[in-house]
């Protein structure tokens, strides 16, 4: 297949490092080639049939008479001429577009192919047991375990929106976090309360034997925590029921008094049970919990391991992101089953879906004996696997300057905010970009269609101004993809 790979002066280094002898290159006499032409292109081309033309990315004029003319499909390439090879490598798989950069095809081709890997890693996996419909342990995925943190003391419509949430998020069961005052009044409520919204497995969260009756007599499908402490009391209500438990060690004991545990709760005839080594948190024995959980699944490889990913998120400083791709590939490696998180700390907010990903990454890998890398699915959001393309500063510039000088703007002012994410009728409504004007308030999406429609409505009428809308709107919009809050004018 004889291919043209159209690029300008600029980045004709990068397109030969990244395609090598797989294309022929034509470099037009333009430095930046997303600035080209049709009659640019045909004034260039040389005198040469291919099967193919691949101009940059971004180019943003119509080729398609050209393309009739030459008798050539003429395609647009990825954004970034790094991508060029590996672009080329997949034509075999991918079909290049006139209106769709190559790579974002390649990357919704690599998604799509990465669902359909981990549905079928779903549906053929055996399990340790089902939980409703949910498979867990055996071979299936890692399942994510989200806790509503003090449900009992959450009003009905707060624990309802908080579970719809959750779920939207991605969250495999419902944990009901019972609070430290609760009643078993209370616990029944919650649990009525939140059957209304859950689709998903739901589990109840205390050590308290009256408040645990109270969650299995209301129908919860699984039960948090069951030691020494309360075996006696739930465990037999908990075996007639058929419901799933978590046994942890008793508090200060060691790994024998887990497997203690979960010897008494089989003899009571729990079939369905999880084990919780505990992790503990960074500085606090971290490193020996992680021993514990290898030795648990050596010792009992048959039972499903319960992995509490909050007590280290929850207490780390740090980006959770990374903390939880992390902390997921470690759960892996230690056979971990079911990851559980609260989304307690505003630090936090987001590790449920995290968590959804990164169980995703290691499924896939684990299927291509590969690390968690090139999947379809990836947790890179502040960082990029490929830098593009950098300029020079040219010899002669005009340094930029500030204008300390400040005229508002006749047309009126704005005052730039961005809203939650909330529940409508049991239907999750995104947060949005909230922009109000002397006359008006425009709600939208993107940085992009809010200054367009004040534009459109004549409410912007100096370029400052403009200028400026356009940096607020997109800080408004960068917060709210990375769920961070946002002030105008505030640093970012």
């Amino acid at each position: 297949m004889q291919i043209l790979v159209v690029t300008g002066r600029k980045a004709a280094d990068i397109v030969n490092l990244a395609i090598g002898d797989m294309a022929d290159i034509l470099v037009l006499d333009i430095d930046v080639a997303a600035f080209t032409t049709p009659s640019r292109l045909e004034r260039s081309i040389p005198y040469k049939n291919f099967d193919l033309i691949i101009i940059p990315g971004l180019v943003s004029a119509d080729f398609s008479h050209l393309e009739e003319q030459l008798d050539t499909p003429i395609r647009l390439g990825p954004k970034n001429a790094v991508d060029l090879g590996l672009v080329l490598s997949s034509l075999d798989d991918i079909e290049l577009s006139t209106s769709v950069p190559a790579c974002e095809m390649l990357h919704l081709m690599q998604h799509e192919a990465a669902i359909s890997a981990l549905n079928d890693i779903e549906e053929t996996a055996t399990s340790a047991f089902l939980l409703k419909n949910l498979k867990i342990g055996g071979g299936s995925i890692m399942k994510v375990m989200a806790e509503v943190v003090d449900a009992t003391s959450l009003p009905g419509d707060a624990l309802i929106e908080r579970i719809v949430l959750f779920q939207a998020k991605g969250a495999d069961i419902i944990d009901l976090g019972v609070g430290m005052a609760a009643t078993p009044t209370e616990v029944e409520h919650t649990v009525e309360m939140a059957r209304r919204a859950a689709v998903v497995p739901l589990s109840i969260d205390t050590l308290d034997p009256q408040l645990i009756m109270a969650a299995v007599g209301s129908g919860v499908d699984m039960v948090l925590s069951l030691n020494s402490s309360n075996m006696e009391g739930v465990g037999p209500a908990i075996a007639r029921e058929g419901l799933a438990a978590v046994v942890i060690p008793d508090s200060g004991k060691g790994f024998d008094s887990l497997t203690a545990n979960i010897k008494w709760a089989q003899e009571l005839g729990i079939s369905r049970i999880l084990a919780d080594p505990v992790l503990d948190p960074p500085g606090q024995g971290m490193v020996d919990s992680l021993v514990r959980y290898k030795q648990c699944r050596d010792m009992l490889p048959e039972i499903p391991l319960f992995f509490g990913v909050g007590n280290v998120t929850e207490l780390m400083d740090a980006d959770s992101v990374g903390v939880n791709a992390l902390l997921a590939a470690i759960s892996w490696e230690v056979g971990a089953d079911v990851l559980f998180t609260p989304e307690y700390s505003d630090k936090a907010r987001g590790s449920i879906s995290e968590l959804k990903s990164a169980a995703q990454m290691m499924a896939l890998a684990e299927q291509r004996a590969s690390p968690p890398k090139d999947l379809g699915i990836d947790l890179l959001l502040l960082k990029e696997k490929r830098f593009r393309l950098f300029d020079m500063v040219p010899e002669e510039f005009i340094q930029a300057e500030d204008s300390y000088q400040w005229t508002r703007d006749p047309a009126g002012s704005f005052s730039i905010n961005i809203s939650r994410s909330t529940v409508k009728d049991g239907v999750v409504e995104n947060g949005r970009i909230i922009a109000r004007h002397t006359k008006y308030t425009i709600v939208g999406d993107s940085a992009k269609e809010i200054l367009d429609t004040a534009i459109d409505m004549g409410l912007v009428s100096r370029l400052d101004h403009a200028a400026y809308l356009g940096k607020e709107l997109m800080r408004a919009e960068l917060a709210l993809k990375l769920g961070r809050s946002f002030v105008q004018d505030d640093e970012f």
